[in-house]
């Protein structure tokens, strides 16, 4: 469904407003690009677990060297960075997400131009 113009120019005017006040987190949020790279590092760190995997059975099954087994002992460090690759790119995006305060109506780190904004999208749903 389409937005009316009074609704157009709003969401206009709610834009401008973001990217003066804050223009850093206005490119983040705009650009889909940092989404790719994260889904691209995730699906890197779960190969690089797989590898890990293959190479710490390989290793096991391999003889040692020097006593040491050295392909298996890759083989964990490969899994051991492929799982922290993974989980570091999850965090951050769940560092974006904002989380509702104790009240559960707001989120504790609103700015006040977005509360100002809810406030009066609030005050016009209740005089319609």
């Amino acid at each position: 469904m389409p937005l009316s113009e009074h609704e157009q120019r709003l969401l206009d005017q709610i834009e401008r407003a973001l990217y003066a006040e804050d223009p850093k987190f206005a490119s983040t949020v705009r650009g889909a690009k940092l989404r790719k790279p994260s889904r691209r590092r995730r699906i890197q760190g779960i190969a690089l677990f797989a590898v890990g995997v293959a190479l710490l059975v390989t290793g096991v099954m391999l003889p040692k060297l020097a006593g040491i087994p050295v392909v298996s002992v890759v083989g964990f460090l490969l899994m051991f960075f492929g799982v922290l690759l993974t989980v570091t790119t999850l965090r951050r995006g769940d560092q974006g997400a904002e989380e509702p305060d104790e009240e559960g109506s707001r989120p504790s780190s609103r700015s006040s131009f977005s509360q100002k904004m809810e406030e009066r999208f609030r005050r016009r749903l209740e005089d319609e």
